[in-house]
């Protein structure tokens, strides 16, 4: 049941881009389309369970033990960047066709502050390495959802007769807000 409440929580009721506020760059960036939502969505459940993964082994085996954890931040960013660079060199070289699909969505997520949020959320809200992983994949997924559900109205308002003052940003911002309130209904859940 604690499973169920950590994954509930983390897709709908602790958002990471509408409770937490983070990872609005590349949300209000890539949403223009659908497809590059989804492309941009698989990347980050990727590369956020994979980041929370090596920085909580990092935090566990090699700061705490040393005594080192005032230099988890900035610890945590160049393992981040590290990982998304090495991802790709990998990907690159043994898969270039998924390469092709998340080459352009890989170098964004390395200046996401979602990824270094949820690694640093772990390791506050004390999860074992699995509870962690959970949060993770569940907070990406949640993102992820939110991304995909904002490209979808944001190609519907393209279709729309909106004033050319309300045009772009404007309306992609309160329309962010509308949507971050609509998740707000989801608070009395767990």
């Amino acid at each position: 049941m604690e499973i169920f409440i950590i994954i509930i929580g983390a897709i709908f009721v602790n958002n990471i881009v509408f409770s937490q506020f983070l990872g609005i760059c590349p949300f209000l960036g890539v949403s223009n389309k659908i497809s590059t939502a989804v492309g941009m969505s698989g990347a980050v459940v990727f590369v956020i369970t994979l980041a929370t993964l090596v920085t909580f082994l990092i935090q566990e085996y090699i700061l705490i033990p040393f005594g080192l954890e005032y230099l988890q931040t900035i610890s945590f960013i160049l393992v981040i960047a590290s990982l998304v660079q090495m991802v790709e060199i990998i990907l690159k070289k043994i898969t270039p066709s998924l390469y092709q699909a998340l080459g352009v969505f890989l170098p964004l997520i390395t200046t996401n502050c979602a990824v270094l949020g949820v690694a640093i959320m772990v390791i506050q809200q004390n999860f074992t390495l699995g509870g962690g992983l959970i949060f993770a994949f569940a907070t990406a997924i949640g993102y992820g959802l939110a991304l995909i559900l904002f490209a979808g109205l944001r190609e519907q308002m393209e279709l729309n007769d909106t004033p050319k003052a309300m045009k772009g940003t404007p309306i992609a911002l309160i329309t962010a807000g509308i949507l971050a309130l609509a998740f707000m209904g989801f608070s009395g859940l767990v």
